[in-house]
């Protein structure tokens, strides 16, 4: 097991070029055994293992630094840089993260969970560089995806490292492309030609000789330089590149290191802003993932000898399916309503509004900013968006919701899946700021349902608004609480059950907890007002004020950070302090969804603890 013996790309440099492919086998092997049980990204980081390799092999890590933009691909990179043991423990709790992570290695230059901010990161790292001393040097290589290239950050950071002229490597690893048997040949040999040293020593002296001959010289190079061009041009698609003041490479063999090796060696000693184009493809080496690339980008356990899903059937159905169902069966009835997301169709349930509604449903590539701009324009001409995305993702677009929706006052709908808590996918996924950033933004409705049933009504009643409404519902089941279907009404909240000895005012997720609890203090003769909440903005302040005369102690329940999120809004509301129940100002780490919720007391016994605390002390 030549793997066994790889602790540092040190180690992987003793190794012969001949030897490499055999590594390779055994780290998609390694890392096939391992998602099987933990889950995780496995399509892509198969497709990455002979280019991350390849650089490690070239490079010398962790003087020079690799960027991994969204990280989901670097699972080799991993398993090359010290962490193979603990490769296992990926993606549990205390364990490996899923993507690249700055306090889990000192290779690990950032902690990179979102998408297209790779070359902005790089070409930062090699201005600061470029202030150091000729002995501090060390060279800076991006490694970006075709995915990366719908996201306009990273066409903002190509722009700007082409204008600056900064000394680094971008690679673009493309998995949704492929070279024809012709035109790879002649790209090959092609690019074989222009990375090697003997043709840039020629090609910069000929461009200095030209340059001292004055005006005449200059035209000779001008139809040098547009000879090389037209030649690239007619046989690799990297002419926006060399536009945009890039030496592009490619379109190469991913999976050949033969090839690979020797063009990163030449193209690392090309001074300048260089692209490097790759073709790989996704689930490279096991079966089920290129049978089935889409469904292996990111998956739960899997029997490795069919590729089978191991989780067993759900009792219910998620909130996800429960969207993804309601949304059709509305836009059945109106023909307003279109549907937008962002690269994740099957993620957020919209595949199968996509298959009913084709020319209603619009993917955008990893561009959020566009997706919320573009939802905006779609309202104003008078039909309904519904935007759909993970709630971690609308970060990306906060200026976008603030300036081109709220401000304009536009009917859109945002539905935010995966709020709160996520488990696996750790800090970068966890949705737990939308409360506290949307909060303070004028003429948004923001909701939270509290189970199935819920979410089917909030819906309804936000594509009927005439104004931006948010959506926010959990990773998991939604179950129904009860049989009763109480009307949305907007910004009235609901009363669940009613008690002497405290009040619990409960959005979307908690509302759940928050009646376990009530149930397990019930035992020891303590009782509560339980308030579904149902809208964090607009408050029902009038309940709030009337209910809070009576009663010394209220809660607060959120999942989200309490720091300016629901339970922020309430004390304002009220003019007094409440007790907020909910997550700290932090970045949450990985492990299940369940134990997070455990450790940061958002499950019912916790809460009830929590509630005897300020209520009986000591």
């Amino acid at each position: 097991m030549l793997l066994d013996g790889i602790n540092s790309p040190q180690d992987l440099k003793k190794l012969k070029i001949e030897e490499l492919p055999a590594l390779a086998a055994e780290i998609r092997q390694r890392m096939t055994e391992v998602v099987a049980v933990r889950g995780g990204h496995l399509g892509s980081s198969l497709g990455a293992v002979e280019l991350i390799i390849a650089l490690h092999y070239c490079l010398n890590a962790p003087a020079d630094k690799i960027i991994f933009d969204v990280g989901h691909q670097a699972y080799a990179h991993k398993i090359l840089t010290g962490r193979n043991k603990e490769f296992s423990t990926l993606r549990a709790y205390q364990g490996l993260s899923g993507f690249p992570s700055k306090d889990e290695s000192v290779y690990d230059c950032f902690t990179t969970g979102h998408s297209s901010n790779a070359v902005s990161l790089a070409l930062g790292l090699a201005c600061a560089r470029d202030r150091l001393s000729p002995e501090e040097y060390f060279k800076v290589v991006a490694v970006i995806g075709d995915g990366s290239l719908s996201g306009g950050l990273c066409f903002e950071g190509l722009n700007n490292a082409g204008h600056l002229k900064k000394d680094i490597l971008v690679v673009l690893n493309t998995n949704e492309l492929s070279i024809s048997p012709n035109v790879g040949a002649i790209s090959n040999y092609l690019n074989k030609i222009i990375s090697l040293p003997v043709y840039n020593r020629f090609k910069e002296s000929l461009e200095n000789f030209l340059v001292k001959r004055g005006e005449r010289g200059s035209r000779v190079l001008n139809l040098v330089k547009k000879f090389e061009e037209s030649l690239k041009g007619l046989f690799i698609p990297g002419m926006l590149f060399e536009e945009l003041g890039f030496r592009y490479f490619g379109p190469l063999d991913g999976h050949n290191m033969d090839l690979l090796i020797p063009a990163i060696r030449n193209v690392l000693n090309i001074k300048g802003p260089r692209i490097l184009h790759v073709v790989t493809k996704k689930g490279k080496g096991y079966f089920a993932a290129e049978n089935e690339p889409v469904r292996f980008h990111g998956t739960g356990p899997f029997d490795i000898q069919t590729g089978a899903g191991l989780a067993k059937p759900a009792a219910a159905r998620t909130y996800t399916q429960i969207f993804s169902e309601k949304l059709v069966e509305l836009a059945a009835k109106d023909d307003k309503i279109v549907a937008i997301t962002a690269a994740m169709p099957e993620g957020t349930g919209l595949d199968k509004f996509r298959q009913v509604f084709t020319d209603r449903f619009f993917d955008v590539g990893i561009a959020e900013a566009h997706a919320v701009c573009f939802a905006a324009g779609l309202a104003r001409g008078g039909l309904k968006p519904v935007i759909v995305l993970y709630s971690t993702f609308l970060q990306r677009a906060y200026d976008q919701v603030i300036e081109d929706v709220a401000l304009q006052n536009l009917p859109v709908v945002f539905c935010l899946d995966r709020a709160g808590l996520v488990g696996e996918d750790g800090a970068t996924h966890q949705g737990i700021f939308d409360l506290s950033f949307l909060n303070t933004v004028p003429n948004l409705v923001l909701l939270a349902p509290k189970d199935a049933s819920e979410l089917e009504m909030m819906l309804d009643f936000s594509v009927g608004l005439a104004r931006p409404a948010v959506i926010r519902y959990p990773k998991g089941k939604a179950e129904n609480l009860d049989d009763q279907r109480r009307k949305i009404e907007l910004g009235k909240s609901e009363i669940l059950s009613e008690g002497n000895n405290f009040i619990i005012l409960a959005l979307g997720s908690m509302v759940a907890p928050a009646l376990e609890a009530n149930d397990l203090l019930k035992k020891e003769g303590l009782s509560g007002t339980i308030i579904n909440v149902r809208f964090a903005r607009p408050l029902d302040k009038a309940l709030f004020l009337e209910i809070s005369a009576r009663q010394k102690h209220i809660f607060t329940l959120e999942e989200g950070i309490t720091e300016g999120g629901f339970g922020s809004s309430v004390e304002d509301a009220l003019g007094r302090l409440v007790v907020k129940i909910g997550l700290p100002r932090s970045f949450i780490s990985h492990g299940k969804r369940e134990l997070l919720l455990e450790k940061y007391g958002l499950t019912a016994g916790k809460i009830a603890d929590k509630i005897r605390s300020e209520i009986c002390p000591g």
